[in-house]
Parts: C-alpha cells; structure tokens; sequence
C-alpha cells in the first residue's frame, strides 16, 4: 500500500479540520491524590513516623517523611525521593535492602514496595497542606465543622433560573445559569454548531455510532422547529442507548469478566450483569430504583420483573458487588477479605456518593467529614452479605411453584396426621420390636464440643439457602414426607431433625459460562439453587464435624474466600459419598483457627442430603441442649395431640413419637379401620401424583448469574490503622454521619442492605442526585458542571455554576429521576448546540472554559471508535447480549492467565460493549485510547493526545481490515469517483466535503491502483482528528 499518499492527505485533513484537543492543566490529578492517601501515607504512617515525623519529634539522619517537602530536602545523606525517579530514591533503596535498611524491624512486602515505586513514579503526589510543626499534634477530626464547611454536604436547594439580559438565546431555563454567568464577566456563547456537526454529536453522544448518510441527509432535508427533538427522541427510543451508556455505567463499577491478578481468573457469568444494566437504561429505569437494585435487589419485597421473560431483574443489580477483583489463594484470608471490602465500598461510595470514603480506612479521612468510624459502619452491610450464582431464570417461576408445593404438602400432611393419630400411639414393645430406636450418634469423642449449628433448634433466621431444594425452613423430627419406593409411594416420619434436601428439586440444569481459566472447585453448575449456609462463626479450634445423612459436598467458606485454587485452601472443600447412614464426617480445618467462616452445603448430583448438625471440638463444650436419644417426657396423649395439629415439638419428643408411630405409616391395616387404612393409602398415593404432577411445572434449566445472599447480621470492627491483625471496637452499621447524623440505623434483621439503599437514595441525601446529574452533564457536555465526578469532597473540584447544578438536581428528583428526560432535555439545550469556535475574549479571560463560553471538543472513546469502523466497514453486527466475544489476543499480550484461544480479530462483529474484558488482556487499541484498567470507579476517563493513538490507527490490522471493507462497499455502490469521495465524507465525517477535499481526494485514489487508493483514502479519512472528535 502507497503510504506515502495516505501520510499526505493524512496531513491535509488534519490541517482542515477544526478539531482541538483539550490539555490537561498542572498539579496532581484526583486520582494520583487518593492513590496517595489510601496507599502511600498508611504505609508512611505504620512504617516510618515513629522515627522520621514532627508528631513523634524524632528525625533520625535528620530526615522526616511527613511532608513531600521535607522528602524531597532530605537529611543527611540527600534528598529521600527523587519525584519521577524512583530508581534514584534513596527512599527506595532503603526499603529495597539495597544500601541502607528500612525500617529496620523487617522488609516490607514487595507489594508495599511496589506501591511506593509507583508513586515516586507518578511525582510522589501529596496534596497541599502546612508543614507539621515538631512535637505538634495533629489537629482534632472535627467531622461537624468539616461538614458545616464544605459544599457538597449542604442540602440541595431549588434556586430560580437568573434573569438574563438575552432573553432570546436561552432554549431551556438551564441556558439562563450558563447565559448569566457569561454575561456577567462580558461574554457571549459561542455560535451554534453546523447541523451536520449537531447530528453526528447527538448520534454518537445518544448511542455511539455515526450517522449514515441516509440519515443525514434525511436531517438537513428535516426543516421543521422539531427536527432536533425528533432525532434525540428516536434516538432516546433506541435499543443502542442502553449500549452507549451502559458503558458509561461500566466504567464506574469496574466491569470486567475476569479477575486479575496472577492468574487473571475467571469472573463467570459478568455478562449477565452487563446486559442487566443495558435492559435497565433502555427501559428508563427510575435512577433511585436502579441504584436500589444493586445496594438491595435482592431483598426487594416486589421485584422488578423482565416484562417478555418474566425473571428477576432486580437481583441482577446487585452483581456490581462482586466485580473486583479476586486474589486466588491468599495466606492471610482476612486481609484479603478487608482489601476486597475496601475496593467495594470505594466503588459504592464514589460511583454514587461521589466521596473517597475508602480514604478513611485507616484513619480519619485527612480533608473529608469521613470518619473511620463511617468506614467500618459500612463494611459491617459486606460482612454480612455473600455471594452466590444465582438460578435468576427459573427463580421467580421456581418461587411460586415452591409456595404451591409447601400448600401442597401442608394439606396432605394435616389430614394424614389425623388418620394417624386417630389409632393412638402404639405401646411401646410394639414399636421397639419391629425396629429398635437407635437414636443419633454420639459427637466425636476425647474432647468437649461447640455446636456451630443445630438444624434441631435452629431459627428462620439460621436457615439460610440459595434456591428452594431444602424447603421452608429445617424438617423436624416426627414429620411425614413421602418417597418413591420399589413398589410405589411410600409415607416415612423423620427420624431427626434436619435440613434436608427434597427430591422434589432433582435434575436441575445451570447453564453457566465454561472456564476458560479458573479454579474448577467450586463449579457453580454443582452449587447453584441447591445451596444451604449456615450462619457465620469464629472458630477456635478448627475441628470441625459435620453430622449428616445421604451424600454430597461441604465448603468451609473462609473469610468470604471463594477462589480456591491450588495448592492453598483445599481442606475448604470436601464431598462425602452417599449413605443411609446418620454418620459424623470430620472436615479438619486448623490452619484457620480465629477466622470467620460459614459452611454450605449441596447434595451430590441428584442425591439425598440432610444436615442435621455442625460442631466444632474443643476444651470447652458449650451449653447448647441436643436430644439425641428419642423420649417422650410426661403426657403421651398431650405429645401425639400437638402432633396432630402440627405444633412445634421438641426434637426427642418428635423422634421419639416418629420411633412409636412408624409401625402404623408401616402397616396402617394393623391399627386403623380398613376405610381409614383405605384413605391414607389413597391420600399417600394422590399427594404423590399431585407432587409429580406440579413437579412437572418445574422449571429445570437456568441461566447464572452473579449476586448478592443475605447472611446473618454482623457488625464490623475498626481496624487499627487498617490492619486487619489489629481490630478494635465494634462499628454498628449505619450511613455516612454527616448525611444521616450518626445514630443507630433500625435494621430489623439480615445484613441492613436494603436500609442502606434506603438512604442512599433517600431525597434529602445531598450527593446522590448532584452526582448523577453531574455525571450526565459531564458525557454530554465533555465535563462536569464538578470536573471532579468521582470526588465532590475537598479534593475535588467545586462546582462552576453551583446553582446550576442544585436546580439539575431538583428537577430530576422532581421528574421521577428518569434519565432519559433528563439527558433529552440536556440534548435540545442551547449549551449543547454551541459551537467549540469560542472567541479570543472568551479564551483570554476564562481560558478553562468554567464559564461554558463553548463546547469543547471531545474526542471519542476506544469502543466509539471502533465501533463506527465496524458500522462503515458493513461488518457490524447488531446482536444484542450474550456471552462475550473472546478478546483478540496479540503477540504483545502474554503472562499467566493469558487465554488458550484467540477471539476474531473483528470481534465478530459485535459491539466494543460484547467483547471480552479480561482484567490482564486489555486490548491494544482500547488502552491506547484510554479505556480504564476494571479495578475502581472510572467517572471521567483520562483525554491524552499520544504518539500511540496515530499509530494505532496507521497500523492495527483491525483498523486496515475496517477501511478497506468500507471503501470496498462505498466504491461499489456509487457511480464514478466523486460520488466514492463524496459518501465516504458523509459516512465517515458526517458532512459533505468541500470543493477541494473532494478533489484532493479524487486526485490522491487516482494517483494509484483504484482498489488500493481507495482504501488507502478511507484509511486516510480515519487518521484524521475530524473522525475521532466531535466539535
């Protein structure tokens, strides 16, 4: 290919387009700050201050590490950091071991040490503060002073639009913020953007593909008052809205289908949650809903439901959760646990409060009304909540099967009773002849026991499952269930109490993602919908027994560890084959002595499993009562009359009437009438159909998808310095106590996760609809009203027009918080049609643009790009949902976890919002175009201008594939050159060229083979600045 013509029109186009790209101003970014408080300065605090700090008064060779001053002056043998060079900072060396040996109580982990290089790396950022004064103390947290001070946690008030002098420009009382301010400091708008320039950024801004020429054309032969808002209402209506903002909505929870670090496992079945937030946008989901649904979905008492498929979409909300990323392995499980939480409530916090709450870890947040305190009050809703694959296909239809089965059983049950008890008990030589009274087996002997759970005694609130298999809470002892024998239904009395696994629920199907890479041992097709959990404990010991019956797989989940991989961590998981048999099963875990655990259980494939009891050994037993030997205490006749109505008995009491009463579910014709004897064979025989006959309404297959499980309620304790070996007091849960005051939050039972969706969208809460309102305005207008999306705390940037943004704020709140009002009302403003054209006085006295004189350029993200290759090229295929698309893999991407198997090179075809993001193979042409690495909230993505980006587009095999495809069909179907030239200008640019584009384009193809030129043109026409900006 000649490209030496593509680099000559490459650089006419540039020259003619009217594009510029923003610069980045001076100092620290956010980002660079919070990295900084939340890494650097813990590590500074625990590691160094005791000997290098004016709080301790101690500068040993005459260092401090205190201050970013004081680091770079130094001591006695130089400055301590060179910012940019860590290689060159003796910082580096000494916690390195290289010359000198800090701290000198043992190297640091060599991800600390890491953490350090990095940030020397970026300028050792630090924020503006005084320099602390020697033998000072630090100044007290005052949280209300701090909140009295700063803006964001002010009530949001409903300010009037300004008057403004021109009253004639404003299309929207919005314009009036932005007029007034301009006017005020003598300036005018910018003038409004061509049509075509107007069309093709609504088009990318609503959906994020280009127009077609028919569309355009179809645009400028519009020329009704109406033809703007006709366009983004049929936009708005578009199946590609929820596509363009969902990603939107990605960056800020971290999406990705795989979990990083080593290994870069697998994240199974993410895309669900993609496609959950996708339908939500499309269906104008209310925003306090949708945030609701990820805090809580689960636990919403009337769930919004697919309207075609009928399953549960709240619960897929609260998958956002469980997207971070996941170390496989780890020594210490509950540092793990803690670094997990953290990066949850850092997503929370910042995706829809807008605030660095994860900057309180572990200390008072340095600038923010943040307490740790705060911090830990929210990690106690995580401690108390898990996850799960959820059956979210079959789950709500399983449901009321499920109420329909209890019914079912209940009915039958209460009339067999009575037949049954009408005989009385049979004496007890009767019953012991036939078949002797065993009783339970005795715990395991040489030590006293702890019984983590007893399913004999256990409340609703300790009956924890994921599914329906086990029922509506644990089987007593001396309850009739039926069974299929060899020769037909046969009715049996529990012998014990259990939680027991029904048959009824045999031959479940999960349908679930394949592994592509992760550990194998916790296959959700085996655990989904057929899960039971026991509350959480401490253990002491870790000699643990589980007493059972039937067959099937028990995890000791650790600290909420579920990666388990080898070689660490595999006691965690153990099967046990099937037995009639009530037998003890020893699952030895000491290695976790002190940790916080839960067990689950599932029944191997279609087999029988009861749980009736888990203990641990130990010196000491505790004082949980058992009735392990069936006895009947006092009045027989009281005990079969509490039978008969189905009142609660106690479990001895229940099997031992269960031992007396087996002779007659044995052999009724002995002791009842032969018309009783005839009704309960016959009951026996219609409960067994019915039960086959609603098993039948079953539905057995299911898609999985991650999600939230309640789990016991527990509060948090506060870490010293975020150390999890050093926990301090008990944090109650609760909210922020600068928006909810402090106190106590009422939560009735479970992990309090819907009354913290309660106030987080709550109305009075300051941020949340400032922050939402922010964040539309932001992709819009190219920035936020607060250029700081994901920091409205002192950090962050205050807002330029704060009246604005409170009057945005009011009125969402007002409008039912439907997003796609609020971005259509945005769209048909007169601040959106300006132009990026500002004037020389504008430039001069507001060169940041914070008065709104313009619209500033935007270049268009990664997947925008490629995107509208795919839609030109003719290659696009507009398949919504779905398992991602493998990623492409190139030779430059390779490490552990690195896939066996390539994706297409064009994705298939798909959008950029299908195609796989593994956390540790990002690909090439995403990442030179700034796509955020998944691991935090990503509000406002990074705007560079870099080498990278042109070569990218000069040279990706993926960019010259599209091109040449594009040119291939635009060639084809036109009439002679200049109608070639002409389409791929409107195609490509979203405008008719000029006079002499179309002829420099014309004359370049004809300079060389016509199939070559042409591709070469459209290759060209992309490199332009005018194809990836938008004016």
């Amino acid at each position: 290919m000649q490209l030496r013509f593509s680099w000559l029109l490459v650089a006419i186009l540039v020259a003619g387009s009217g594009s510029r790209a923003a610069t980045a101003g001076g100092g620290f970014s956010g980002e660079q700050l919070e990295f900084f408080e939340t890494k650097v300065r813990p590590l500074l605090a625990e590691h160094c201050y005791a000997c290098h700090s004016a709080k301790t008064g101690k500068t040993k060779g005459g260092v401090r590490l205190d201050h970013r001053d004081m680091l770079i002056t130094g001591g006695d043998s130089g400055p301590a950091i060179v910012p940019g060079e860590p290689d060159a900072s003796l910082l580096l060396e000494a916690v390195r071991y290289e010359s000198y040996q800090m701290p000198p109580t043992g190297k640091l982990p060599d991800q600390d040490i890491q953490t350090l290089a990095r940030w020397v790396a970026m300028g050792a950022p630090w924020p503006e503060e005084p320099l602390p004064q020697l033998n000072s103390d630090e100044k007290a947290f005052d949280l209300p002073a701090r909140r009295e001070a700063h803006w964001a946690w002010q009530p949001v008030e409903a300010p009037t639009p300004p008057a403004v002098a021109d009253p004639q420009w404003p299309a929207d009382p919005i314009d009036q913020f932005v007029l007034a301010k301009l006017e005020a400091s003598s300036l005018r708008p910018a003038p409004p953007k061509s049509r075509t320039a107007l069309l093709r950024r609504l088009y990318f801004d609503l959906i994020g593909l280009p127009p077609s020429s028919d569309e355009v054309q179809a645009f400028l032969d519009d020329e009704s008052p109406d033809a703007v808002a006709t366009v983004v209402d049929r936009l708005l209506a578009s199946e590609r809205f929820g596509e363009r903002w969902g990603r939107h909505w990605l960056d800020l929870v971290r999406y990705a289908e795989s979990r990083g670090h080593e290994y870069d496992f697998d994240a199974l079945n993410a895309y669900q949650y993609r496609d959950y937030v996708i339908r939500a946008l499309n269906a104008d989901v209310p925003y306090d809903q949708f945030l609701r649904e990820h805090i809580a979905g689960d636990l919403i008492d009337e769930p919004r439901l697919n309207p075609e498929r009928g399953f549960n979409e709240s619960l897929l909300g609260t998958g956002f959760w469980h997207l971070g990323e996941w170390v496989h392995s780890p020594v210490d499980t509950r540092k793990d646990e803690t670094d997990r939480f953290d990066n949850m409530i850092d997503v929370l916090s910042k995706s829809m409060l807008a605030m660095t709450v994860s900057c309180a870890r572990c200390h008072d947040h340095k600038f923010d009304a943040i307490s740790m305190a705060d911090y830990y009050s929210l990690s106690g809703f995580l401690q108390s909540s898990g996850f799960r694959q959820t059956r979210f296909e079959s789950g709500e239809h399983n449901r009321r099967v499920a109420e329909r089965l209890a019914e079912l059983d209940d009915r039958y049950r209460r009339r067999l009773r009575e037949l049954i008890g009408s005989a009385g008990l049979p004496a007890e030589n009767e019953a012991t002849a036939q078949r002797p009274s065993k009783g339970l087996p005795a715990p395991p002997t040489g030590a006293a026991t702890r019984t983590l759970i007893d399913y004999a005694a256990a409340t609703p609130r300790e009956f924890m499952q994921d599914g329906f298999g086990f029922g509506q809470g644990a089987r007593p002892a001396g309850e009739l269930t039926i069974s299929d024998a060899q020769g037909g239904p046969g009715l049996r009395l529990a012998s014990a109490a259990s939680a027991a696994f029904d048959p009824f629920w045999r031959g479940l199907e999960s349908r679930s993602e394949d592994y592509i890479n992760g550990p194998g041992r916790l296959d959700p097709k085996h655990w989904a919908g057929r899960t039971l959990r026991t509350p959480t404990i401490e253990l002491a010991t870790g000699e643990v027994h589980l007493l059972v019956r039937g067959g099937g797989r028990a995890f000791a989940c650790v600290d909420s560890h579920r990666t388990v991989s080898p070689p660490l961590h595999q006691e965690t998981i153990i099967e046990f084959p099937t037995s009639d048999e009530v037998r003890w099963v020893a699952m030895p875990l000491p290695r976790f002595r002190g940790a916080r655990i839960h067990f689950e259980f599932c029944p191997n494939d279609d087999d029988r499993l009861e749980v009736l009891r888990v203990v641990e050994r130990g010196e000491q037993a505790d004082s949980v009562a058992h009735h392990d030997q069936p006895s009947i205490d006092g009045n027989e006749a009281e005990a079969l009359r509490r039978w008969v109505a189905g009142e609660p008995l106690p479990p001895g009491i229940g099997a031992a009437l269960a031992h007396r009463l087996a002779p007659i579910v044995r052999a009724p014709s002995e002791f009842l009438s032969a018309e009783s004897a005839r009704e309960l064979q016959d009951l026996v025989g219609a409960w067994s159909v019915e039960r086959e006959e609603l098993r039948g309404k079953v539905m057995r297959a299911s898609d999985l998808a991650m999600a939230s499980m309640e789990l016991n309620g527990e509060d948090d304790r506060l870490l010293i310095r975020g150390n999890s070996s050093s926990p301090a007091a008990v944090q109650p849960r609760r909210f922020l106590e600068a928006i909810d005051g402090g106190g106590p939050m009422s939560i009735p039972a479970g992990s309090g996760r819907a009354q913290l969706a309660d106030r987080i969208t709550d109305p009075q809460n300051p941020l949340t609809a400032r922050v939402i309102v922010n964040r539309v305005w932001g992709h819009l207008m190219g920035d936020g009203i607060v250029r700081s999306p994901d920091n409205f705390g002192v950090l962050g940037q205050r807002p330029t027009h704060p009246e604005l943004l409170d009057y945005l704020a009011t009125e969402f709140v007002a409008d039912g918080q439907s997003l796609k009002r609020l971005i259509r009302r945005l769209a048909l403003t007169s601040t959106y049609a300006m132009s990026g054209r500002a004037g020389d006085d504008a430039l001069s006295a507001d060169p940041l643009n914070l008065l709104w004189s313009h619209l500033p350029p935007k270049r268009l993200e990664a997947e925008a790009i490629r995107d509208a290759l795919l839609v030109l090229s003719g290659r696009y295929d507009p398949a919504m949902y779905g398992r991602p698309v493998p990623v492409h893999l190139t030779p430059f991407m390779q490490g552990r976890g690195r896939p066996k198997e390539s994706g297409p090179l064009d994705g298939a075809g798909r959008r950029s919002i299908y195609v796989a993001v593994r956390r540790n193979f990002l690909p090439p042409m995403a990442l030179a175009f700034d796509m955020p690495s998944p691991f935090s909230s990503m509000g406002r993505r990074t705007r560079s201008n870099v080498p990278a980006q042109a070569l990218v587009l000069l040279n990706s095999p993926f960019v010259a594939e599209q091109t040449s495809a594009w040119a291939e069909r635009t060639h084809a179907a036109a009439e002679d050159s200049h109608a070639t030239a002409r389409k791929l200008y409107v195609s490509g640019l979203g405008r008719e060229p000029s006079e002499e584009e179309l002829e420099s384009l014309v004359e370049f193809v004809a300079a060389g083979p016509a199939v070559e030129g042409w591709a070469e043109a459209a290759h060209a026409l992309v490199n332009s600045k005018e194809f990836i900006y938008l004016p």
